[in-house]
């Protein structure tokens, strides 16, 4: 006669389990990959993001920024169109959670701010069109998004700056240099805060 062991702590592992991830999907969403950047640019493993802000002085700021590709409507985007505005780049993808917390924060932004000539672009390497217009209608988002499926524009913004998680927000200076990023969830204040001073320098 054999004797099943308890389902006791099988259960407390998976919970164990679950409760590890719901701390990672606060704060920021591994990519799939494996490999990612260091501040070096050399390759590393990735890392959650934790909302961390990195800002580059005018003079140590790398750029410009090249990068083109075709939104889920089918239009196609050039950053060099809007270079003398400030930018704002985020990368997302419809099942990360905080890309979802973050997405009412960042179309509030987009639409306080383009009266200031500030543009906001998403870049989302992962959904079909199905997925990403529906997460775009569902927050209502005034914003496009490049549908990178072949991931040209994350790659060149990787070639920038390093990217180690989803979300990351990046401001584009007016010159299309980059001056500031976040890792993960986008505090909406702190973001104000980094447009800001990218339009005061330009004042």
């Amino acid at each position: 006669m054999s004797v099943r062991p308890s389902p006791a702590p099988r259960r407390l592992a998976r919970l164990a389990g679950l409760v590890g991830l719901a701390a990672v999907a606060l704060t920021g969403c591994a990519p799939a990959v494996t490999g990612g950047w260091t501040e070096s640019g050399t390759q590393a493993g990735y890392v959650t993001g934790d909302g961390s802000v990195t800002t580059w002085p005018v003079g140590d700021r790398t750029g410009p920024l090249e990068l083109t590709g075709s939104t889920y409507d089918g239009e196609e985007v050039d950053l060099a169109q809007w270079r003398g505005d400030v930018v704002v780049l985020n990368t997302w993808y419809a099942a990360c959670p905080p890309c979802r917390a973050e997405a009412p924060d960042l179309a509030a932004i987009a639409r306080d701010y383009a009266d200031d000539g500030v543009h906001l672009l998403g870049i989302n390497s992962r959904d079909d069109a199905g997925n990403a217009l529906a997460f775009e209608r569902t927050f209502d988002m005034p914003y496009p998004s490049v549908h990178d499926a072949t991931g040209t524009a994350l790659a060149a913004l990787q070639g920038v700056v390093p990217v180690q998680a989803v979300p990351t927000t990046v401001v584009i200076d007016r010159e299309g240099h980059v001056a500031a990023r976040i890792l993960g969830l986008a505090d909406p204040s702190t973001l104000r805060t980094l447009i800001d001073d990218a339009l005061a320098e330009g004042a």
